[in-house]
């Protein structure tokens, strides 16, 4: 497994990449002011499956194609900066008819699979925790000890865990300001115009850099 002396720098450089705003954060406040605190725990919750599972896929050998090939990171990137513009235009496109729903208490809230299943897409394609564990990870990993892939998986479970209190915390704090405004259907397309725009213009940074590296 991995050892006492790995764990405190692992730690360190973690939350240094978590607290970062990145494209979970951001989704997680849209979703947060736009539907509330349960939506919010929800999104984060498939993110954080998102995450662990991308870091599955790197512990077994996904950070060695990575390296070698830029086309492959390049088209993950892509694919999570198309997925967040869709999002967005969603948004922005129906932002009268969910600004409705939102005003009845029982109908406020997307279906359960359907907000996990969202969340854990950004955070599947997620770029800045593609990179960081295709090109971090590896850095903490005793190769004495063994087990490089066990090492990695117990990483990438250490930093989902992590990543969903800390994204947890924001999207609480963003649904809270949500129910402030709660009363007013026109604040509500507001929000949903808010929300979908910052979807959009971070999706559009994604794809920007993607293209542009």
């Amino acid at each position: 497994m991995i050892g006492a002396s790995q764990l405190p720098a692992f730690l360190i450089a973690s939350i240094a990449i978590i607290i970062v705003p990145g494209p979970s954060v951001l989704f997680t406040l849209a979703r947060g002011v736009a539907w509330g605190r349960a939506v919010a725990v929800l999104t984060v919750l498939g993110n954080s499956l998102g995450t662990l599972l991308l870091s599955m896929v790197v512990a077994v050998g996904l950070g060695p194609l990575i390296s070698r090939s830029a086309l492959f990171a390049t088209t993950l990137q892509l694919a999570g900066g198309g997925y967040l513009l869709w999002l967005g235009a969603q948004a922005i496109r129906h932002r009268h008819e969910h600004a409705r729903s939102m005003t009845d208490r029982e109908a406020q809230r997307p279906r359960r699979g359907q907000i996990v299943r969202q969340g854990f897409t950004v955070g599947v394609l997620n770029p800045k925790s593609l990179v960081f564990f295709a090109a971090v990870f590896p850095h903490f990993v005793d190769r004495t000890r063994g087990h490089v892939t066990v090492q990695l998986l117990v990483f990438g479970a250490i930093f989902s865990v992590m990543a969903f209190f800390s994204d947890g915390t924001w999207g609480v704090v963003a649904g809270t300001a949500r129910q402030w405004l709660a009363g007013s259907a026109g604040r509500l397309v507001t929000l949903r115009v808010i929300g979908g725009t910052v979807m959009l213009s971070l999706g559009g940074l994604i794809v920007a850099g993607a293209l542009g590296a």
